[in-house]
């Protein structure tokens, strides 16, 4: 609770500081227009002449001067000609020396009339306004930039007795390996001693890798609510900043803030941010490694009776410098994968408390559907729900609002109100019902689910599929069978309209990086041989194989297209019976569901044979 109340403390002081740079970037700005209008007033009212300082010198000389006017302090002096009318205002070198020589010109019988007056008060105060007022304006602009770049305590800090950190174990759903990996952590966290007197050494920093949404920040909160020790959180970005030396404060200070607080958590999101491999570069590149080289010297720095864990999260670990992966630093790295069937359930469960969910939902259904989503996909596909069965005055969240909002989250919302011509309305149908006919005799390949021409989202119509397993390898195979499902639509509107459009460019698109990645990354070509081109240091390794292996490269992407392609022909025109009969129904209806695709096969006779590809 001090902790708690230290923070807030700090917060409190941060934005008084804010309003009180504020309030004076706003007085100096209003003392500037001040000086100004007083100096332009001034001038508006005199509207004096100028009288070079050579000619004034030369009338004093004359004795044709009637008047002049010193003012204390000043340089300029009003003068007074004897043959005429207005006044003049001469700017002189040294106001002492030019006094001494009219002191002498009136002495030797120059009838001149010399008036000494005090300076004006108002032009006194603008002049001096003036002088000061770019280095005020100066100093606040750095202190409000020096406070916004973060050299004051920055980092959010929850403490066991806030809301954020209510995370427990039983939380976190889908990730029962991964919380069994940090139990050890916590109950160092918990009772270090026992560990100190056996003479183990926990390590210092686990790295958390997985793609976005895995809920890497979720089981990084739970330790902490776990051990209920203090979780102190920052994102990597953060510690980047436009001046030089900052990011390297800014980690001082985090790491000062976890000794003051220690047994506690520190946790960086997105470390490939300042963790990214060190290069001999300047400017900004320079700052990055100086920001890395501080955290490497922080995380050296603890001594064996501070009981301080570093967690950070990234969703691209290649990009990481080797000196923070090694023993001492972020020597374990655990992985957060998407979350299995029964993680995906046990999500939705959690997810589902706070909302008014029919009780016929079996969620069994829902994670069979939803194969490769990760928790916070999930929870976005809930919260679409409660959206749409809140517009559609639905006393519960259903089970086709959960279906809709699958659709809604993954292709897009139905464009109802788009006019569609007849003739790109049956080319749609056709390059639909290709699609959803090809995948039909493909062993690899998913059932349908649904096809419709409905425009959602960027796409004109889709098919979907159902997601019935979790793969975690994809055989040669099913990647081939899975670009003749790709090109089912452009070989369809060939075989039945003799032309294409631009419909197909996102499945050609699919389609060529499938097949380029089973030839550079995979090694599934014959001719070119099991070797992968991809390097994470080097993404144009391939150069270095020479212009011949670019050519083969190309060359067998080129095969497995066309043959692709080809299959997908030869599909359609055996089942150009099925390819009509799905075609009319979209025309009609617009929509295929599931039962009614199927339904379409078994009333014409449809063969459940699966072509042998050439």
């Amino acid at each position: 609770m001090e902790n708690s109340n230290k923070n807030k403390d700090k917060n409190n002081d941060s934005k008084k500081f804010c309003i009180s740079s504020i309030i004076l970037l706003v007085i100096i700005i209003a003392l500037a227009i001040v000086s100004y209008l007083i100096y332009s007033n001034n001038g508006e009212e005199e509207n004096e002449l100028v009288l070079p300082y050579t000619e004034l010198i030369q009338n004093i000389n004359n004795n044709t001067v009637e008047k002049i006017e010193l003012t204390t302090g000043s340089t300029t002096v009003k003068v007074k000609l004897k043959d005429e009318e207005k006044e003049k205002t001469t700017i002189v070198p040294s106001l002492q020396a030019f006094t001494e020589y009219i002191q002498t010109k009136v002495e030797q019988g120059n009838e001149m009339e010399v008036v000494q007056k005090k300076p004006n008060i108002l032009l006194t105060i603008g002049d001096t306004i003036f002088t000061i007022l770019p280095t005020l304006l100066m100093i606040a602009l750095i202190i409000m930039l020096f406070k916004m770049q973060g050299l004051g305590d920055k980092g959010k800090v929850y403490d066991s007795e806030e809301k954020d950190t209510n995370v427990r174990f039983a939380d976190v759903a889908g990730l029962d390996e991964e919380k069994a990996e940090m139990v050890e952590i916590v109950n160092f966290l918990k009772k270090p001693e026992e560990f100190y007197k056996m003479g183990a050494k926990v390590p210092r920093g686990v790295l958390l890798c997985g793609k976005p949404g895995t809920g890497k920040t979720l089981i990084a909160k739970a330790i902490a609510g776990e051990a209920n020790v203090p979780f102190i959180s920052m994102s990597g970005s953060e510690f980047i900043e436009m001046f030089a030396g900052l990011g390297a404060s800014r980690v001082r200070k985090l790491f000062e803030k976890a000794r003051r607080m220690a047994p506690c958590i520190v946790f960086i999101d997105e470390i490939d941010a300042i963790g990214a491999r060190r290069t001999n570069a300047s400017g900004a590149e320079s700052e990055n490694n100086q920001t890395l080289n501080q955290l490497l010297v922080e995380m050296d720095g603890f001594d064996s009776d501070e009981t301080i864990i570093v967690l950070a999260a990234t969703n691209r670990p290649e990009m990481l410098d080797k000196a923070l992966l090694r023993p001492g630093r972020f020597d374990r790295q655990i992985i957060i994968n998407s979350p299995d069937q029964k993680g995906r359930e046990e999500i939705l469960k959690i997810h589902s408390k706070d909302k008014k969910i029919d009780d016929n939902i079996n969620f069994k259904d829902i994670a069979e559907d939803t194969a490769g989503f990760t928790g916070a996909e999930l929870a976005n596909i809930l919260n679409e729900a409660a959206i749409i069965a809140t517009i559609n005055k639905h006393d519960f969240i259903t089970k086709e609002d959960i279906d809709e909002a699958i659709k809604k989250v993954t292709v897009g919302l139905e464009k109802h109100s788009r006019v569609i011509s007849e003739k790109d309305k049956k080319l749609t149908a056709y390059h639909e019902a290709g699609h959803a006919v090809v995948s039909r005799y493909l062993e690899t390949q998913n059932d349908i689910k649904e096809v419709s021409i409905i425009p959602r989202g960027v796409a004109g119509g889709y098919t979907m599929y159902k997601s019935n397993e979790d793969k975690y390898y994809i055989s040669k195979t099913e990647m081939e069978e899975k670009l003749v499902a790709l090109l089912g639509g452009r070989a369809a509107e060939k075989l039945v309209l003799d032309d294409i459009s631009t419909g197909a460019s996102n499945d050609l698109e699919v389609a060529t990086n499938i097949a380029r990645d089973m030839i550079t990354v995979y090694g599934m070509s014959d001719t070119i041989g099991p070797i992968s081109l991809k390097d994470s240091e080097n993404q144009n390794q391939m150069i270095l194989y020479g212009e011949k292996m670019q050519d083969a490269i190309g060359a067998e992407i080129k095969i497995l297209i066309d043959t692709a392609y080809r299959n997908a022909q030869k599909l359609l025109i055996e089942h150009r019976d099925k390819l009509d009969a799905v075609a009319n129904v979209l025309l009609e209806k617009e929509k295929i569901t599931e039962k009614e695709f199927y339904k379409i096969h078994s009333c014409i006779g449809c063969s459940s044979n699966v072509v042998v590809f050439l």
